[in-house]
C-alpha cells in the first residue's frame, strides 16, 4: 500500500484529494486550521494532523511515497507580503528539503493561473508570467523554486498544477472566498436575483473539482524527473451569463439577473487555460464539461 502526505487536507481542494487517496492508499492529511473539516474528511479513511506547514516537524513523520501538497494562503486580497512569502515559498522549499532527505521522489504542488494575471487568453505554459497580486508572485516563485531544487536533485519528480477557476463540493467553508458557481447557486437557490457585475459577458475556465483530483492522479503517474509545470482547466471559457443560465434550468429558476457596476480596476475579465501542452504531456483531459459539472454539483448541494 501506498504511503501518500496530502498538505492542506481539511480545505478544498486537499479534502478531496485526501478523501480520493485514503480509499485504496495510507495518507496522512495535515492542515494548519479547520474550518469545516469535520465534514470535509467525514468520508476520509487516514489519519489526520494539525500543524503549520511553515514549522512542522516533517521528519517525524517518516517517509512517503509521494507529498500532494495543497496547503496555501489562498485568498488573493490579503497584502501581507511576509505572511504570503513564508506560508506559500519558504514552507514550500520546507517540503522539498524534507522530500529530498526521505528519498521522496514525487512532489505534486498547487500553482495557479494567477501566473498569469490579466494575461492574453488563451493562457499557455509558454507564456511569460506577469502575477497581479502578491498570491500570484508567491506561486511564480513556488514554480521557480522547483526549478532550483530539481536542477541539484535530478532525481526528482516536481509538478506544479496550475489550477484555474476551481469549484465543486467541500468549498463551502471558504464563505466569500468560494467559488463565483457557489456564489450565485446561494442567491439563486435561496430565491434572490443573481447578481452580477455589468454585463454578465466576463468569462471563466470553471474546472470541477473533481476533475482537479484527477489531475493530481496523472501528475502522480507521470515518469518524467525534473520540475514541470502544467495548466489544470477546461480550455472552454464559460460566462457568467452562461452559468447562471445552467444554475437556472438545475433549480427550475427564472429571476432576471442583477446587473451592476464593476468597482475594481484590477479585476480579471476573463481566463482560459491553454490546455494543449497538458493533454499531450501530462495525459490530463476534464471527465466534465462545464455544464456537466455545474449540474453534478447542484445536486450534491441539494442533497446536503
Amino acid at each position: 500500500m501506498a504511503r501518500y502526505l496530502v498538505t492542506g487536507a481539511s480545505g478544498f481542494i486537499g479534502s478531496n484529494l485526501a478523501v480520493h487517496l485514503s480509499q485504496k492508499n495510507e495518507v496522512t492529511g495535515l492542515c494548519n486550521s479547520t474550518p469545516g473539516s469535520q465534514d470535509n474528511l467525514r468520508d476520509f479513511k487516514g489519519k489526520f494532523i494539525k500543524g503549520d506547514i511553515r514549522a512542522f516537524d516533517y521528519p517525524s513523520l517518516g517517509r512517503f511515497d509521494a507529498i500532494f501538497h495543497q496547503a496555501a494562503v489562498t485568498d488573493t486580497t490579503v497584502t501581507d507580503d511576509s505572511l504570503m512569502h513564508s506560508t506559500n515559498v519558504l514552507a514550500f522549499v520546507k517540503i522539498l528539503e524534507y522530500a529530498k532527505s526521505t528519498e521522496c521522489r514525487k512532489v505534486v504542488y498547487a500553482s495557479s493561473a494567477a501566473t498569469y494575471g490579466k494575461g492574453k487568453v488563451p493562457m499557455s505554459e509558454k507564456d511569460v508570467p506577469a502575477p497581479a497580486n502578491i498570491y500570484g508572485e508567491s506561486k511564480v516563485e513556488m514554480e521557480k523554486a522547483a526549478k532550483r531544487f530539481a536542477a541539484m536533485s535530478p532525481e526528482m519528480s516536481l509538478v506544479g498544477l496550475r489550477y484555474f477557476n476551481v469549484y465543486g463540493p467541500q468549498e463551502t467553508h471558504k464563505m466569500h472566498a468560494a467559488s463565483m458557481i457557489y456564489q450565485l447557486y446561494k442567491q439563486i437557490s435561496s430565491g434572490k436575483a443573481p447578481r452580477v457585475f455589468k454585463w454578465g459577458e466576463q468569462f471563466r475556465d470553471f474546472i470541477y473539482v473533481k476533475d482537479v483530483v484527477l489531475a493530481n492522479l496523472k501528475a502522480l503517474e507521470f515518469p518524467e524527473r525534473g520540475a514541470y509545470a502544467f495548466n489544470v482547466g477546461t480550455g472552454i471559457p464559460t460566462s457568467f451569463n452562461q452559468v447562471i443560465e445552467v444554475l437556472n434550468s438545475a433549480l427550475r429558476a427564472s429571476k432576471p439577473t442583477d446587473f451592476f457596476d464593476n468597482p475594481y480596476d484590477f479585476y480579471q475579465d476573463q481566463t482560459q487555460a491553454d490546455m494543449d501542452y497538458s493533454q499531450k504531456v501530462l495525459k490530463f483531459r476534464c471527465q466534465f464539461s462545464p455544464e456537466a459539472g455545474i449540474r453534478d454539483y447542484v445536486t450534491i448541494l441539494k442533497t446536503n
